[in-house]
C-alpha cells in the first residue's frame, strides 16, 4: 500500500478480515493479503496467510516457505501479461482493478497453479482492495506515469483509484461462482479493509505531526492545521461509510423478508428480465446498450432510500432506455415489458418497508420492528447522531437476527464515535487557526493545543478499535 503503516498494526488488520471472511464464509478454507507496493515497481508481497481448521473453528497463520510472493515480494514487470509466460489473477486484478473468480480451475487462463503444476482442485476469488488517488499522497517519485502495460499503456490513467492490496480467498471444490453472494460479500469487505488501513495511515499521520510540534510547537503550527484539515476533510468518507452500513442492513432485511415469504427477489428478476431482453435487441447500438447493462448490474450492488433509488433508475436506467427505443423502435409488447420491468425496479425500493410485507414478518416485536423499518429507510442525508444511536441500540436486540450483526453494530459504533471526534477536532482547529493567525496569546494556544493531543488520542484509539 502507499501508506507507511507499522507492520504489526497492518498484519493485524489484514488477519481480522481473513479471519472475518473464513468465518463467515462456510465454503472458504484459506484466506492471503497481499500488499501492493509503490510505483512504479507495484511490489505485490504477502502480509499474511491463514488456513482454517478443526470444523472451521480454529485458524492456523503463516506464509508458504517458498513462493515468489514472499518478501521481498514480486515486482510488476514479473507478473503483469506478458507473451511467453502464464497470465495470472495478480495481474487483471492490479490493471483492470477488478475481481477475478476461478470457478472452472481446467478451463481459468488465469489460475497459475493449473497453468504450472496441472492442479485442477484450486477453486478461487480474488479482490483489488482500492483507494482513491486523492488519498495516495503519490510524491514526485511515485509518478503513475511510469507503470505501463506489456504494449506500453499507462494503467490507471482514467480510473480515480489505485490498488493498494489484493485479498484472495480459497474455496472448497464448485462453491464458488462469478457474481455469487460470496464474492459480493468479499469485495464489501475489500471496502471495509480499505478503510482500515486508510485510518491507520490518518493516525501515524497525526502522530508524525505531534512529534514535529513537539520540537517546534509555534513553528509547525502550519502542518499542524495542514494534516488536520486533511484528516477533517475524511468526514465526508465518515459519512459515506455509514449509510453504506445501514445500506447493508436494509438488503439483509429485505433478505430476511424474501425468506420469510418464501419469494424471489423482485429486483433482480427485473435486471435479469432487462438484461434478456437487451441481449436479444442485438447489437445495433454496442456502446449504449454497453453502459446500460453496466447501470443495470451496479443497481444491484448497492441498497438506496426509496427516494434516491427512484431517481437513480430515472436517470442512470430509463433516460438510457428511452434513448435506446427511440433510436431503435421496437413493437408495444417488447416496450411494456421494458416499462413495466423498470416499474418493478422502483417498486422493489419499498419491499422492505411495505406494511403488509412487513406485517408478515412475526420474528421482531412490533414496536422494535416499527421502529427498525423506520430507521433504516430514512433518508440517509439527514441521519444523525440521534438515529444512529437508536440504531446501535437496535442491532443489540438478539431478535433482529440478521447475518453479520455484531460486526455492524461494532463498526456503526466505531464511526459514531469517530465522527463525534472529528466535529469536536474541526471546532478546536478552527480557534487554533484564529488564534495563530491573529496573534492570539501562547498560553491560550498550548492550552488548545493540549485539548487537541487529547483529541487525537481519542481519535487514535477509535482507530484501534476499528482495526481490531
Amino acid at each position: 500500500m502507499f501508506l507507511e503503516i507499522e507492520k504489526n498494526a497492518l498484519e493485524s488488520a489484514c488477519r481480522e478480515m481473513i479471519e472475518t471472511i473464513l468465518l463467515c464464509l462456510p465454503n472458504a478454507f484459506k484466506g492471503t493479503i497481499y500488499r501492493i507496493g509503490p510505483p512504479p515497481e507495484l511490489i505485490a508481497e504477502r502480509i499474511t496467510s491463514g488456513i482454517i481448521t478443526n470444523g472451521n473453528t480454529k485458524i492456523s497463520w503463516g506464509l508458504p516457505v517458498e513462493s515468489e510472493y514472499n518478501a521481498p515480494g514480486k515486482k510488476w514487470l514479473e507478473y503483469r501479461d506478458q507473451p511467453g509466460r502464464p497470465l495470472e489473477a495478480m495481474s487483471w486484478c492490479v490493471e483492470k482493478q477488478k475481481s477475478w473468480t476461478s470457478e472452472e480451475p481446467k478451463t481459468d487462463s488465469r489460475n497459475i497453479m493449473m497453468q504450472v503444476e496441472g492442479r485442477s482442485d484450486d477453486f478461487f476469488h480474488m479482490e483489488p482492495v482500492l483507494m482513491h488517488k486523492s488519498n495516495a499522497q503519490l510524491g514526485t517519485y511515485m509518478s503513475l506515469q511510469y507503470i505501463k502495460e506489456y504494449e506500453e499503456n499507462i494503467i490507471w490513467k482514467e480510473s480515480d483509484h489505485i490498488v493498494t492490496a489484493v485479498i484472495k480467498i480459497h474455496f472448497k471444490p464448485y462453491t464458488i461462482r462469478m457474481g455469487s453472494n460470496e464474492a459480493r460479500i468479499i469485495k464489501k469487505l475489500s471496502h471495509s479493509l480499505g478503510t482500515e488501513l486508510l485510518s491507520h495511515r490518518l493516525q501515524d499521520d497525526s502522530m508524525r505531526t505531534m512529534q514535529r510540534l513537539a520540537k517546534d510547537r509555534l513553528s509547525a503550527f502550519n502542518i499542524l492545521a495542514d494534516s488536520l484539515r486533511n484528516a477533517i476533510a475524511k468526514s465526508a468518507l465518515i459519512f459515506s461509510l455509514i449509510k453504506q452500513e445501514v445500506g447493508y442492513l436494509r438488503e439483509q432485511w429485505e433478505k430476511l423478508l424474501l425468506e420469510n415469504r418464501k419469494e424471489k427477489n423482485m429486483k433482480a428478476e427485473a435486471i435479469k428480465e432487462l438484461n434478456n431482453i437487451l441481449m436479444n435487441i442485438g447489437e445495433k447500438d454496442k456502446d449504449l446498450g454497453k453502459n446500460l447493462v453496466a447501470a443495470q448490474n451496479k443497481f444491484l450492488e448497492f441498497s438506496l432510500p426509496a427516494e434516491k433509488g427512484e431517481n437513480w433508475v430515472n436517470m442512470q436506467i430509463k433516460e438510457r432506455w428511452n434513448d435506446l427505443l427511440n433510436k431503435f423502435p421496437h413493437d408495444d409488447q417488447r416496450e411494456r415489458l421494458v416499462w413495466g420491468n423498470i416499474d418493478k425496479l422502483k417498486k422493489s425500493l419499498y419491499f422492505g418497508q411495505n406494511p403488509d410485507i412487513v406485517d408478515s414478518y412475526k420474528e421482531i416485536p412490533e414496536e422494535i420492528k416499527r421502529e427498525w423499518v423506520k430507521l433504516i429507510y430514512s433518508n440517509d442525508d439527514s441521519f444523525n447522531n440521534s438515529s444512529l444511536g437508536r440504531l446501535i441500540n437496535i442491532l443489540d436486540n438478539s431478535n433482529i437476527n440478521i447475518p453479520y450483526q455484531e460486526k455492524s453494530k461494532k463498526s456503526l459504533k466505531q464511526l459514531k464515535a469517530l465522527r463525534d471526534t472529528m466535529h469536536q477536532l474541526e471546532r478546536n482547529t478552527n480557534f487554533l487557526l484564529y488564534q495563530v493567525l491573529n496573534g492570539g496569546n501562547e498560553g491560550l494556544v498550548l492550552e488548545n493545543t493540549n485539548g487537541m493531543n487529547n483529541l487525537i488520542d481519542k481519535n487514535y484509539s477509535i482507530g484501534n478499535n476499528l482495526a481490531h
